[in-house]
């Protein structure tokens, strides 16, 4: 059971309810390797579900599933040099293949006898150990397109980090196509985008902005970076996942060619597409309340809990002939439901461990509730609750399921709309930025301003939108900062 000391509230300290409640909440803790985490079970039931939910997308895509080295020949990552300056800093490397007994008896210690002829790097991202396995798997036109993704974790050396936004080491998927057009190559990466953003809006109910990257934002060794923007509850920006437009890059550092049907060799066009473990963060960010965790149904691992009330064993099995049916109910149509009938916590302690935990629907039925043929029912996203007939209650849960999902993704999507402004005067913006929200901004596309812009404030440009945004037109204007013309506005804030 959980730990019922009051999380900090998010007014008072929004980080600190964070840490809290992601621990409280049983879904995962620090580990002995520092920086990294230990995913306890419920936290990777989620991700499971997030895992199956998105599998089954790239499915319908074309995309297969394979696996790749998690060490990475330090010789690959110099190929592109774009690609190992963006990692550098962050590359674990392996130095040694064996261990041996200290002579001094104080445990083990690296053999010094058994230093590799080539350093390893623990996998970042993957674009070159891929890239020199597709040069074996390309030689025609014929062998296009290769649609691959993988699931794994990589490493990244992070030295301030926090439980599932940025730890050293984290799960993810990584998707990585090869085709033989730029055309298709960039059409594929837009259409990875609308997956994801498909994704966090439909089963995460995370309201998201599409759009692409500056130069300066972009992913490294990528022509285009695709992105998807949400906002989380203290108004910081969290990207939420990435689509990369990889060019023909990989492919020239590679060498992998295809003959064409003109009879010509060609490079091959790439992409490559991800989301993380930092998706239960923007769960956790977009959702939850002071009370917990809010799970939005198509994620939560209990969708409904049914808790009966009793004081004797023979209380508990007639409550139970009522009860089982609609569990069994509820499972036939697809429904997760779990029943707690153990006695090793009050009703109050369970109800109250099932909100932390995010639980959409509570049902709760004690002995005077049997009598009346009724059962309370208690949501959690508004945690109110009543006292309804049970029959028909199975019906009643399943439409209350599709409410409650809705319901996240509409208070998400208020809350973001409340929060988007157009500034068009930069001392103003310095002022705005720090209140949190997404600001909308002309900028004359040069690199040198976008970084003045963070330099003084921590703000980034966090995409260029796609499309328009509901109520804003898309207008040209004058920079905030040069004055110099602008095509568009573009998405400001600070992010995680």
């Amino acid at each position: 059971m959980a730990n019922f000391q009051k999380l900090t509230p998010r007014s008072e300290d929004y980080s600190k309810w964070y840490n809290e409640l992601v621990v409280k909440a049983d879904l995962a803790e620090q580990s002995a390797v520092r920086g990294c985490m230990v995913i306890k079970p419920y936290g990777y039931a989620i991700w499971e579900t997030i895992q199956s939910e998105l599998d089954r997308r790239f499915k319908e895509q074309g995309v297969k599933n394979a696996y790749f080295p998690l060490l990475i020949p330090k010789s690959f990552l110099s190929r592109e040099a774009e690609h190992v300056e963006g990692f550098a800093k962050e590359c674990a490397v392996v130095t040694h293949h064996r261990l041996m007994n200290d002579p001094n008896g104080k445990g083990v210690v690296v053999d010094p006898n058994a230093k590799l002829e080539e350093e390893l790097i623990i996998r970042p991202t993957s674009e070159t150990i891929i890239w020199s396995t597709y040069k074996n798997w390309i030689s025609s036109y014929r062998d296009l397109p290769i649609l691959c993704n993988q699931w794994c974790n990589v490493m990244r050396w992070e030295m301030r980090t926090r439980l599932f936004l940025r730890t050293a080491e984290f799960l993810w998927q990584e998707g990585h196509t090869a085709h033989a057009t730029k055309e298709e190559a960039e059409d594929y990466a837009r259409n990875m985008l609308d997956v994801y953003a498909d994704f966090a809006e439909n089963v995460m109910a995370m309201p998201v902005i599409k759009g692409v990257k500056s130069p300066n934002e972009r992913f490294a060794g990528a022509l285009n970076t695709y992105c998807i923007e949400a906002m989380m509850q203290d108004g910081k920006a969290l990207q939420a996942g990435t689509s990369h437009f990889l060019g023909q890059n990989f492919a020239k550092s590679f060498e992998v060619q295809f003959l064409s049907k003109e009879n010509k060799y060609e490079y091959v066009w790439a992409t490559s597409w991800g989301v993380s473990t930092r998706l239960m963060g923007a769960l956790i960010m977009t959702h939850s309340d002071d009370n917990g965790l809010v799970l939005p149904p198509k994620l939560a691992p209990i969708q409904v809990v049914i808790v009966p009330i009793f004081k004797k064993e023979d209380d508990l099995a007639l409550l139970m002939e009522k009860l089982n049916p609609i569990a069994d109910n509820l499972k036939k149509m697809g429904i997760r439901v779990q029943v707690d009938t153990s006695d090793k916590a009050t009703p109050g302690y369970k109800f109250a461990d099932y909100e932390l935990k995010g639980v959409p629907v509570r049902l709760a039925m004690g002995a005077r509730d049997l009598q009346n043929g009724t059962i309370e029912i208690a949501r959690r996203d508004t945690m109110t609750k009543e006292t309804i007939a049970i029959e028909g209650i199975e019906d009643v849960i399943k439409n209350l399921l599709d409410e409650i999902q809705q319901n996240c993704f509409n208070k998400a999507l208020a809350y973001r709309t409340a929060n988007i402004k157009e500034c068009d005067d930069y001392e103003v913006f310095k002022k705005e930025i720090t209140k949190g929200g997404f600001l909308l901004c002309h900028w004359d596309g040069t690199p040198e301003t976008e970084e003045k812009i963070k330099e003084e404030t921590k703000a980034t440009i966090r995409c260029i939108p796609l499309e328009a945004l509901p109520g804003y037109k898309e207008e040209p204007g004058k920079c905030m900062v040069t004055g110099k013309p602008s095509a568009k506005r573009v998405v400001f804030a600070i992010s995680y």
